[in-house]
């Protein structure tokens, strides 16, 4: 099984667009999960979703801004389990920004893995993480639209 999970995509808008979209928990409750989450290197935050008992998941992503350069990079710890006290994921989520084409390339790259006992939660994360990435897509056409047409 490989230890890290890594997608990069294009998006036809500015670093400063998509940007957006990884650091305002508002606008990451639309694509990712609702959170507390602020852009400042050393805060604490959680992510909160549906519990998945069969995957020994308790809902809670418990999280730590590492590091953040505005419009270029973000990372944050990922840790969750199943409620109990215990970890069974334990990684680093690292995002970096470049400016492309008069757009944005992204690259994730959730690995770090020092725990992972659950793999059935590390390939939903895999499959989730590029379908959430998709969805940010969507939501920046969709204000692009809605500005176009005001």
């Amino acid at each position: 099984m490989k230890a890290r999970i890594k997608h990069q995509l294009f998006f036809q808008h500015s670093p400063e667009a998509v940007w957006e979209y990884l650091t305002n928990a508002d606008l990451m409750a639309l694509w990712l999960m609702k959170s507390d989450f602020k852009p400042i290197a050393g805060h604490e935050f959680t992510f909160k979703v549906s519990p998945a008992p069969t995957l020994d998941f308790d809902g809670m992503v418990y999280c730590k801004v590492l590091e953040i350069v505005p419009f270029t990079k973000l990372s944050y710890s990922w840790k969750l389990g199943p409620g109990d006290g215990t970890v069974n994921i334990d990684s680093v989520v690292r995002w970096e920004l470049q400016p492309k084409n008069g757009g944005t390339e992204v690259l994730l790259d959730h690995g770090d893995f020092v725990v992972m006992k659950n793999v059935g939660i590390f390939n939903s994360m895999d499959k989730g993480w590029l379908n959430n990435m998709n969805k940010i897509t969507g939501l920046l056409n969709a204000k692009e639209n809605d500005t176009a047409n005001a």
